[in-house]
């Protein structure tokens, strides 16, 4: 993460290819920070600013950096305004963004970068679009915006999200975009800069992130309604007001799951309150279901390093011996379960330490792995990291 310097001024001539609720006004408001923005879309959008082609090669001629702010639909009936759930699950359509990159391949020069915002999957870039510029960068830029307020959010984000190839040509076109919103942005908004991937996962669980708080919240509202003498204002109040581990960044470090006497067992225990209030949903069923998998999937992680594995603690968290809720038994559950063995006691070498706290130190030789979820451990030849 970086944080924008003084303003520095470039005469940076741009394109918007989309001009939609997305598309149209950020290059409006682009245009009103002084910079010359054309645009392409196949619909007429009514704008007086942006200076309007009737052909993609018509708009992107000697523009520097091209956006692409095309829609990736899902069909009618996705969008949550009727009932989803029963609906086939589906990624976006992407055809909109390959038909526009394939026609971008056939005119662009290789000196004008292509800058993709349009809201897409973790994965979608490298596997749909990175093989249809041949000489073109292609970064992913997508925007934290809200519809009403696109203008004002572009022009005051909350973070620069910029996404690439990690190539060194892609690094200086990198450099570019962060000198263009250097001289747009009216805050200083902190930038993050990573693959692809990083950045497609960084907005799309943005969003979701907000999607989970509210359905939380809204529960708890529910539970009011139905048990009577709270507030939910109250409760959610207090909530947001415990900023040493709900509203701040604690627990926003992934590595193994949560535990203790408490967590585990009250998820439980609310799930049979939401019976018994009749909810008519479970929204613990599928945290519980998730940790479980979670635990699952690291075993088997695990186990494709050796069979004999140790694991630096069996406690739910350092400097305890309590094993209430511990997120170490169960994915030795797992291990056990998927064929591996428990090194405890064991006369067979261990060939796997996993590393349970992010504490722990451990000691051993350069034969045995250690499986490290934490990805803080030194790193060395026998050192394995977990989701890196």
């Amino acid at each position: 993460m970086i944080m924008f310097g003084p303003k520095v001024i470039y005469g940076t001539k741009i394109c918007f290819i989309g001009l939609g609720k997305l598309g149209l006004p950020c290059a409006e408001a682009f245009v009103k920070k002084g910079f010359d923005v054309s645009g392409y879309d196949v619909l007429e959008p009514s704008t007086q600013n942006v200076t309007k082609f009737i052909s993609i090669e018509g708009a992107v001629k000697d523009r520097e950096i091209i956006f692409i702010a095309v829609p990736t639909p899902h069909e009618d009936g996705y969008d949550g305004r009727t009932p989803t759930s029963h609906l086939e699950v589906k990624d976006f359509d992407y055809e909109i963004v390959k038909d526009t990159l394939k026609t971008l391949n056939k005119i662009l020069k290789p000196q004008q970068t292509v800058v993709l915002i349009s809201t897409v999957l973790p994965g979608t870039i490298r596997r749909e679009f990175a093989g249809l510029l041949d000489n073109n960068v292609l970064l992913y830029n997508p925007y934290l915006i809200a519809m009403g307020t696109v203008e004002a959010d572009v022009l005051n984000p909350e973070m620069i999200m910029i996404g690439s190839d990690g190539l060194e040509e892609s690094k200086h076109r990198v450099e570019l975009l962060e000198n263009f919103y250097n001289q747009v942005c009216e805050n200083y908004p902190r930038v993050e800069i990573g693959t692809w991937e990083e950045m497609e996962s960084m907005k799309i669980f943005y969003n979701t992130f907000i999607s989970n708080k509210l359905s939380l919240v809204n529960m708890i509202q529910d539970v009011a309604n139905k048990l009577g003498h709270m507030n939910v204002d109250k409760v959610t109040k207090g909530l947001a007001n415990s900023t040493k581990r709900i509203t701040s960044s604690a627990y926003m470090k992934a590595g193994m799951g949560d535990g203790g006497a408490c967590h585990p067992r009250d998820n439980i225990a609310l799930r049979w309150l939401a019976k018994q209030l009749n909810l008519g949903y479970d929204l613990f069923e599928s945290i519980m279901s998730a940790r479980e998998k979670q635990a699952e999937n690291m075993a088997k992680e695990i186990l494709k390093h050796g069979k004999n594995i140790a694991f630096s603690s069996d406690s739910y968290k350092p400097n305890t011996d309590l094993v209430d809720g511990s997120y170490s038994l169960l994915v030795q559950h797992y291990v056990v379960k998927h064929g591996g063995q428990i090194a405890k006691g064991s006369n067979n070498p261990v060939q796997v330490i996993v590393r349970v706290h992010e504490t722990d130190s451990i000691t051993t030789d350069s034969n045995t792995i250690v499986f490290d979820p934490w990805r803080t451990y030194p790193p060395a030849s026998n050192v394995v990291y977990y989701g890196k």
